[in-house]
Formats: C-alpha cells, sequence, structure tokens
C-alpha cells in the first residue's frame, strides 16, 4: 500500500479555517433568526433550530472523520456506484418521500428528513470528474458531450419531478467546469443567451426585440473582415436571427404554459415587487427591509426587529442572510460574502495545483456548485434574482444542505492532501 502522508500536516487549514468560521457564523444567525425575546432559549437547547444544528454540525464532524480516514483513491474508484447509489434514491424519493410544501424530495424518519438531491451533487461531481478524467476522453467530440451532457441531465431532470425547481437549477453551474475542461465556448455562450432573450423578451415589446437582434446582426457582419464575409458565414449569421428571433416569439408560450404558477410569480416579482406585497413578493420586500435597515454596523446580535417579528419566511433557512444584513449591517454583509469568496478562490488555487486531472476536475466541480449557491441565494435576497429556494453554503439550517456540502469540501480536501501520491494524467 502507498504511503500515508499525514493529514494534519498535508491538508489545507485555510481552507478548513473558513469551513469553520461560516459554520459557526451560520450556527449564531440561525440561532438570530429563531430567537424570541418573550420564550429566550438557550443557543443549545436541542428543543430549537440553533440547538438542532449544532447537534447536525456534530454529524458533520463524524462525516469528516470518516472522508479523511478513507483511503483517497476510494472516491476515483467508486465514483461510478456513488453517483449509481444516488440516482436510485432520487428514484426512490419521489414515490416515497414525504409531501413537504409540494415538494416530493424529502426521507422523512420521524421527525428527521433527509434530501437526496443535496448529495446528489456531490455524486455527479465525482462521475463527471471520472468520466472526463478517463484517457480518451475530449469535450470537443460531439459523443463526449452527449456523455457528459446525460450524467448531468439525469439528477437534474429526477429532482424536477421530485418538485425541486431550484435544486434541480444548481446543475447547469456544471457548464462553468465542463467550459473549464474543454467544452466549446458556444455552449455556455448559448445557454446565457438563451437566458438574456428570454428575460428581455419578458420586459420589451417583441418588435423591438427583433429590430435590436438585426441590428446586432448587421453589427456583426460590419465587423467581420472582408476574407470572412463569406457565403457560408451568411448563412451561419442569417440562421442564428432566425433562432433567436423564434425564441423571443416562444418565450411567452413557455412563461405561460411551462413554468408552474409560483415560478411564473416569481419572476414577474423579480421585475414588480410591489405587483404582490402580501402574497408571492412579500419574501423579496421583507427581505430587502430587513438588510437595508440594519445600516452600516446593524442593529446589534438579538436585536433585529424584522427578525424578531418573523417578517421574513424561512429566514433560518434560504433567507439566513437578512439575519446577517439587519444585525451585522453593511460590515458583517461584507464579513460573509469575503468569507465565501475567500473560499471561492482558495478552491480555484487548490484545484489548478492537482497533478491529477481527476482531482482537478472535482475541485472545479466544488467551485461551481458553492459559486453558484452563492450568487443565487445572496441575490434573491436582495431581489436581484427570482426566489428559487436554495440554500446558502454552511449558513443556511438544516443537516442535507450543511452534510452535503461538507461532503463535497472535504473529499477535495482529502484529494488534495495527498495530491503527491496521486498518478499524474492530464
Amino acid at each position: 500500500m502507498a504511503r500515508q502522508d499525514n493529514i494534519s500536516q498535508s491538508i489545507d487549514w485555510p481552507t478548513v479555517m473558513i469551513f469553520i468560521a461560516c459554520v459557526i457564523i451560520g450556527w449564531f444567525n440561525i440561532y438570530a433568526a429563531v430567537y424570541n425575546p418573550e420564550l429566550p432559549n438557550s443557543i443549545f437547547d436541542i428543543e430549537t433550530s440553533a440547538g438542532r444544528q449544532l447537534l447536525l454540525m456534530g454529524i458533520a464532524v463524524i462525516i469528516i472523520t470518516i472522508i479523511m480516514v478513507l483511503d483517497f483513491r476510494f472516491y476515483e474508484a467508486f465514483a461510478f456506484p456513488i453517483y449509481g447509489l444516488s440516482m436510485f434514491s432520487l428514484v426512490v424519493v419521489i414515490f416515497l418521500g414525504a409531501n413537504v410544501k409540494g415538494s416530493h424530495s424529502f426521507f422523512k424518519f420521524g421527525t428527521f428528513t433527509l434530501q437526496p438531491a443535496e448529495f446528489s451533487k456531490m455524486a455527479t461531481i465525482l462521475a463527471l470528474a471520472k468520466y472526463i478524467g478517463s484517457s480518451g476522453v475530449n469535450l470537443t467530440r460531439f459523443k463526449d458531450q452527449i456523455n457528459v451532457l446525460i450524467i448531468v441531465a439525469l439528477p437534474a431532470i429526477l429532482i424536477k419531478l421530485s418538485h425541486e425547481t431550484g435544486v434541480a437549477l444548481v446543475f447547469s453551474s456544471m457548464l462553468l467546469l465542463l467550459y473549464r475542461e474543454g467544452l466549446p465556448g458556444v455552449y455556455p455562450a448559448i445557454f446565457l443567451l438563451l437566458i438574456a432573450l428570454f428575460v428581455f423578451a419578458l420586459v420589451l415589446p417583441k418588435i423591438y426585440m427583433i429590430v435590436g437582434l438585426a441590428a446586432l446582426a448587421g453589427l456583426v457582419i460590419l465587423a467581420m473582415p472582408r476574407y470572412e464575409r463569406t457565403r457560408k458565414n451568411f448563412i451561419l449569421i442569417g440562421a442564428l436571427y432566425v433562432g433567436m428571433a423564434a425564441t423571443v416569439f416562444t418565450v411567452d408560450f413557455v412563461f405561460n404554459n411551462l413554468l408552474e404558477a409560483h415560478q411564473r410569480s416569481r419572476i414577474t416579482i423579480l421585475f414588480n415587487p410591489e405587483s404582490d406585497r402580501k402574497g408571492d413578493g412579500w419574501n423579496v420586500i421583507q427581505s430587502k427591509i430587513a438588510i437595508g435597515s440594519g445600516g452600516f454596523w446593524g442593529k446589534g446580535f438579538l436585536e433585529g426587529t424584522q427578525t424578531k417579528f418573523d417578517f421574513v419566511p424561512e429566514q433560518h433557512t434560504d433567507f439566513i442572510f437578512c439575519t446577517v444584513g439587519e444585525e451585522h449591517g453593511f460590515i458583517g454583509s461584507i464579513v460573509v460574502i469575503g468569507l465565501l469568496i475567500a473560499l471561492i478562490f482558495r478552491l480555484m488555487v487548490l484545484a489548478d495545483r492537482q497533478k491529477n486531472r481527476f482531482s482537478r476536475i472535482y475541485g472545479y466541480g466544488v467551485v461551481s456548485i458553492i459559486f453558484f449557491h452563492f450568487l443565487v441565494n445572496i441575490g434573491m435576497t436582495i431581489g436581484f434574482i427570482p426566489v428559487i429556494g436554495i440554500p446558502l453554503p454552511f449558513f443556511s439550517y438544516g443537516g442535507s444542505s450543511l452534510w452535503a456540502f461538507t461532503m463535497l469540501l472535504f473529499i477535495f480536501l482529502k484529494l488534495d492532501a495527498h495530491k503527491s501520491q496521486m498518478l499524474s494524467r492530464f
């Protein structure tokens, strides 16, 4: 058996320290989010969300220990079986899962719930790293592109079938990983273009969109060097124009017929929060009020009035950033944002220095998932992104979220700790 490095010496401690800081700050803010001054409870009270989160944090420590004890080669060797087991759990939960707010994505055991969709992110990244890291795989080839699409689309579809659209959308972040590993840039460009067309087609008259696209096509032709103004390129630009124009005219159909009522409402509220102040717009309006009322320094720990009187639903889970903004103000918000940005950049540095392709790909997968959650969660609390209900990594309350992100992160730290023992394979 290959020599095992002393894990305490080889693990990346700056990343571990950031993780610990995020979890502890999250724990205190969960306590603040559910604190009732009329019935004050200890932060250690197991009957409260904060007390239960402490228990979940203890289990996370056990998970970390298991990850560190397992041989580092385990994760690559069993990547596909782990993925298969995860897909099986996503199928089973559709039929046997408890109905939680209209979603069948939770296994319920008494008062304990487990959401397999959260763990499927880690399983999918392992499978992608295993497949792309295999010899002969080239993401410029159509066959390999189809294979990675299947690996990513399968869990997303199964999760959507359990009515967890927000979690399903997280898998789109893997475009960052795939682009980093050689996927042609045209694919993420088309993805971003479709999102832009969808948004603009909802707020602008269709005729403006058609004329604007025609002007854009004309500018592209004028900017082209003379030797590139070939018949083939003109046909390509024309086909793209027709495709984008067709997309503009299908937006209304997609919006009115394919999206669910609450999804349409959330998109509408993004552009006009006042359209349903007491309904679906309530969360966003109250969230912005809470964050804005914190000012520069904040109102102080346990002093948030919006928090005390439960103005923001789900504040200890998806809207935990509201508590940070209200009680700790601009300074506290910058600290939380800074910690997550520092974590993302640190993971990028670690991923770049991997000698093994599997480890590097997995590392960039971790970066993609955490970045997406960070961007969307904070974006929706300040009204820049529609509310889609995904947690803030390491801060939001919940066992499935905390454990899944812990596994996601520490598997990579385990691989990084043994990078000198892993064969270089690029």
